[in-house]
């Protein structure tokens, strides 16, 4: 059995090397927080001019306009991470001329993904930490009656289930280099009726069938009953077990494709070719 200093090794060596990557560009670094300020008081003047229209499709969420495209701007920056974050390094790599040299080593396929993302990951959570700690602390958005407990287990299955989105796609820069067509289509289907900036309800009903085909949908709605209604794990129950069969089916087969993207570019030999 390896020791467990062993087992982190790796995803520490990655996350070292990004957080050192991201951080040199002090700049850049510095007006992510100015980009967060700055969406965040935007929605928040926004939805002072809606004032109470549309209240009816905002009940369920509280009735507030600005709680409700807040949840969604800061969990949904885990669908962009999760989508980007592999398919990036993986573009990276096949640039640089690293990709080849590490898939070489004996470092598992899953430990790749996981390490590659695991930054991306954590710098997520904390700018939705700091989405929240504004919404909350500036812009007077009650969070008091959150529940915790049920936050975490949906952000876990949000997290695999997005995860396993980005898997497919960085298997689809693996081969084709540019043009991914997992990352356009989700991405932007997802902003259109997943529930991002608008309750899923306003939709048309067809637009609305489509919706629930998305595990987007699920992840928002069940952040938001979380965090702005308090809902109990019980209550939760129908999101969660929609994340849940997501991840289930989603994750090995996410895996499986990537593994067969990495054998058809190193038999085509088209590992470093960008």
């Amino acid at each position: 059995m390896r020791p467990v200093s062993l087992i982190f090794e790796k995803p520490l060596a990655f996350l070292w090397r990004d957080i050192i990557e991201d951080t040199s560009y002090k700049l850049s670094f510095f007006m992510q927080f100015v980009s967060i300020f700055v969406s965040t008081s935007m929605f928040y003047f926004f939805s002072r001019l809606l004032g109470d229209a549309g209240i009816s499709y905002l009940k369920p969420y509280g009735g507030n306009y600005f709680s409700f495209v807040l949840i969604g701007i800061a969990f949904y920056s885990y669908l962009s991470v999760s989508i980007q974050s592999l398919s990036e390094t993986i573009r990276e790599g096949q640039m640089l001329g690293t990709l080849e040299a590490l898939l070489v080593t004996q470092t598992e396929i899953p430990t790749i993904i996981i390490s590659s993302s695991l930054y991306s990951f954590i710098w997520a959570s904390f700018k939705v930490a700091v989405y929240l700690l504004l919404g909350g602390y500036v812009f007077g958005v009650n969070l008091g009656n959150a529940n915790l407990i049920g936050a975490t287990i949906v952000l876990m299955l949000t997290i695999i289930s997005f995860g396993s989105l980005g898997i497919i796609s960085a298997s689809f820069v693996m081969v084709l280099k540019r043009g991914d067509p997992v990352n356009w289509i989700f991405s932007s289907v997802s902003g259109l009726i997943g529930g991002l900036y608008y309750p899923v309800s306003v939709l048309p009903d067809w637009l609305q069938k489509l919706s629930y085909l998305l595990p987007v949908t699920y992840a928002l709605e069940g952040m938001r009953m979380a965090v702005l209604k308090g809902y109990s794990v019980s209550e939760l129950l129908p999101n969660i077990l929609a994340l849940t069969l997501f991840s289930i089916i989603m994750l090995p087969l996410s895996i499986l494709v990537f593994k067969y993207a990495v054998r058809k570019a190193k038999r085509d030999g088209t590992l470093t070719q960008y």
